[in-house]
This record gives C-alpha cells, structure tokens and sequence, in this order.
C-alpha cells in the first residue's frame, strides 16, 4: 500500500551545508523559528536575543533609520528582512536602508517579498569582535556590493561603519564632533557616542539637523528625478 503522508522535511540545524533553495523549504516549514541565515552555504541560527545586547540596540538602530527614510523620498529602511544575495547567501540582516528600485535602487521585491540583490546600507547587531557578522558576513556583503556596511559590537562598545570603494571595505571615522557621515546617503548622520550611552534623543537630534540640510534636500529631489 502506498503511503500518502507528505514527506517529512527536516529542520534547518546550525552548520548544515544546504543550497539556497532548500534552505528556503526548511525554514518556511518552522514557522516557529523567527530568524535563520544561510552565509556562504552554510546555515546559521541565532541563539535566542537579550535585551541589552540585542533587542534595545536594534531598536535605537531601527529608530535612527526609520526617521531618515520616512523623510527621504524614494527609500525605505526594514527590519530583519531575509536578503537573497546569491545561491550561496541568503542573511537575514538586524536592519537595511535601500532605495527602491524605481528611484535606481540596486535591489528589488521579488514576488514573494523577498529583497532580491544588495541593499544600499545594511546594519548588524553583533555581540563582539568574534561574531560572523564581522567576518564571513562581512566578506559575503562586501562581494555582493553592499555600498555601507554598520556593524555595532554591543559588548566592545564599539561601532563600526565601512563604505565600499574600489571593490575593498574602508573604514569610516568620525569628525570633530564624534559624528559619522555617510558617504552615500546625506544627512545620514550619528553620534556614536549618543548611541553607544543609549542617548536616542541625541542621535535623533543630529539627524534631523542632517535631514534639515542643503545637502539633503539636494539628494531628495536628484532621488526624485530618478523616478520616472
């Protein structure tokens, strides 16, 4: 007698080696599972989240994101959406700044929401130096032409924002001021000291004043230009 059950498919472990797509089909089948990430072929999934490693850091970081995008025409800031990057990496990054596809972006929504190629920004909350996002993961977003890369390494107190140029990772520094700038987004501006003390009010005070600038504004009607 033939069985007519469905098959069985298997959970997704740390360190299985899977192709894309059946990375895929195993995590749409844990509905229980909130975040798996497949980097390099391998499979990664995050022991639960702490409060004040993770989930008040991420929340500071969605919060600095989210007013910028809500004031910048033609972008958009998520959280913890999986990225297909390629057959071999699909992450699940803590947060993402892109500008959407009819404004020039470099990533688009796929028709079954999915993000499909490399956003502009992307951010990692990370414990420390150790973790993979400041290693394989890093490597795997540079290849992959993620223009500003932001790791925070909670436990380190230290915040790490890199631009690609030339194919490389370069390090950016703060002015005077202790204020980061981003390179590819105006007015994307951060105190790291007011985010690293868990300042927000401070950190939103200072991108507003971005957002409130010449070159901003400038940048928000070049992004509408681009929509045709």
């Amino acid at each position: 007698m033939v069985s007519t059950r469905p098959p069985v498919i298997p959970i997704l472990e740390n360190g299985d080696h899977l192709s894309r797509d059946e990375f895929e089909r195993r995590y749409a089948a844990m509905s229980q599972l909130k975040k798996a990430e497949l980097i390099e072929g391998v499979v990664y999934v995050p022991a639960a989240l702490r409060y004040r490693k993770h989930g008040k850091p991420h929340s500071d970081i969605m919060t600095w994101l989210g007013v910028y995008a809500a004031l910048t025409p033609g972008l958009e800031a998520a959280d913890n959406p999986t990225v297909r990057l390629d057959l071999d990496n699909e992450p699940q990054p803590d947060a993402l700044l892109r500008i959407k596809t009819a404004y020039g972006g470099q990533s688009s929504i796929s028709e079954d929401d999915y993000v499909e190629g490399a956003p502009e920004l992307i951010v990692e909350i990370a414990s420390s130096s150790a973790a993979y996002d400041l290693h394989e993961k890093k490597t795997v977003y540079r290849r992959n032409g993620v223009r500003e890369y932001i790791i925070w390494q909670v436990i380190d107190q230290r915040l790490s924002w890199f631009q690609l140029e030339a194919g490389e990772y370069i390090l950016l520094s703060p002015d005077a001021q202790g204020i980061i700038h981003s390179r590819l987004f105006p007015g994307l501006d951060l105190s790291v000291a007011a985010l690293l003390a868990g300042d927000v009010a401070t950190v939103l005070t200072v991108v507003q004043q971005g957002i409130a600038s010449a070159d901003h504004v400038a940048y928000g009607d070049w992004l509408q230009s681009q929509c045709g």
